[in-house]
């Protein structure tokens, strides 16, 4: 039998949109796109990394609701609407992924408003942080 979780998170939109903050099917779990906004306060700091740093805590937040972790992320897909935050968002986004590596897609489209600078998604899979890696090297 196959076990579905999902996990709401409180946010307005969630209700309004019809969607999770979290879905789980049994060790996939499927993280909705995070902004950088505090949940509990509303606030959003202007500034692309802090938004970043916001954008992880919720994340990081949301995975463990179903026994998940960063380290088990497969998959993140990375949102910037303004090309000239992109190296100061990827660096940190580089420094919280160093030694998980996931298949990382990097756009800069518009978003919700000007106020949001960065939204994050992930994929993970339970236990894969526990795993270890194999590495190959091709070249294309």
């Amino acid at each position: 039998m196959v076990k579905v979780t999902k996990v709401k998170s409180g946010s307005l939109y969630e209700e309004k949109e019809s969607y999770s903050r979290v879905v789980a099917v049994d060790n996939w779990v499927f993280v909705s796109n995070t902004a950088g906004r505090n949940y509990k306060t509303r606030e959003m700091s202007p500034d692309p990394v802090e938004q970043a740093k916001q954008c992880f805590h919720n994340i990081e937040g949301a995975l463990a609701s179903v026994g998940a972790t960063l380290a088990d992320v497969v998959r993140s897909r990375v949102v910037i609407p303004n090309v000239a935050d992109a190296p100061s968002v990827m660096a940190f986004v580089g420094e919280k992924f160093r030694g998980i590596d996931p298949c990382s897609p990097v756009t800069c489209p518009p978003l919700g408003g000007p106020d949001f600078r960065v939204e994050i998604e992930v994929t993970a899979y339970k236990g894969v942080g526990a795993a270890g890696s194999e590495y190959i090297n091709i070249s294309l």
